[in-house]
């Protein structure tokens, strides 16, 4: 279940009044109430945080211990740049 971030369209309480964080289904409504002082609340926007590391799990060097095989475009097809498999798919003509 994502973790969505709620703001108050009042004032709101000490709890509310800078936004608070709730664990919800999918499909729950976007509009809730407050726990602690019941002010009608609404979904905010949350940008997306990547991953740390994500680029060095796609590095050649893990995707070749991991046993995958990456290959690179070229102009003739795609030219393997690690892990098994033949060095070059050729494009059909």
């Amino acid at each position: 279940m994502p973790l969505y971030r709620y703001l108050p369209e009042s004032e709101g309480c000490d709890y509310c009044r800078e936004g608070f964080e709730l664990l919800q289904s999918v499909d729950s409504p976007t509009q809730c109430a407050c726990p602690q002082c019941g002010t009608t609340c609404r979904r905010a926007f949350a940008p997306f945080k990547p991953m740390r590391g994500v680029k060095s799990l796609l590095s050649p060097k893990n995707l070749e211990r991991h046993g995958f095989t990456q290959y690179r475009r070229t102009s003739a097809g795609y030219e393997k740049v690690c892990g098994p498999g033949p060095d070059l798919i050729r494009r059909p003509k």
